[in-house]
């Protein structure tokens, strides 16, 4: 794999929680409207079932909560998903910066 590859793979498959919080950011969904949403709105494909594996993570570590409604689990950013998302904005603006200067 080409390293141009490897940063695409890194920064979308690898990194799947980034999407996830920025998709429900923006309203709350069921778990399988993610597969659709990431593929439609960031052009990439998650697996299959990796988004749910990512939402218990996510769950686990209080950066999403979710409650079910009419037998299915509706998930929801918390507050501190929505202050993980703005450390990733400040990590990936750091680095476009240090892009722009040539490395220096």
């Amino acid at each position: 794999m080409k390293p141009y590859e490897r940063l695409i793979k890194s920064n979308t498959k690898e990194n799947l929680w980034i999407y996830i919080l920025l998709v429900l950011q923006k309203e709350p969904h069921y778990g399988w409207d993610l597969y659709t949403i990431i593929e439609k709105d960031f052009g990439f494909k998650p697996g299959s079932i990796t988004p749910y594996r990512v939402l218990y993570r996510l769950e686990d570590q209080g950066l999403v909560t979710s409650e079910t409604k009419e037998r299915k689990r509706v998930y929801k950013i918390t507050k501190l998903g929505k202050d993980e998302l703005v450390k990733v904005k400040d990590f990936y603006s750091q680095i476009i910066k240090k892009i722009d200067e040539g490395g220096n």
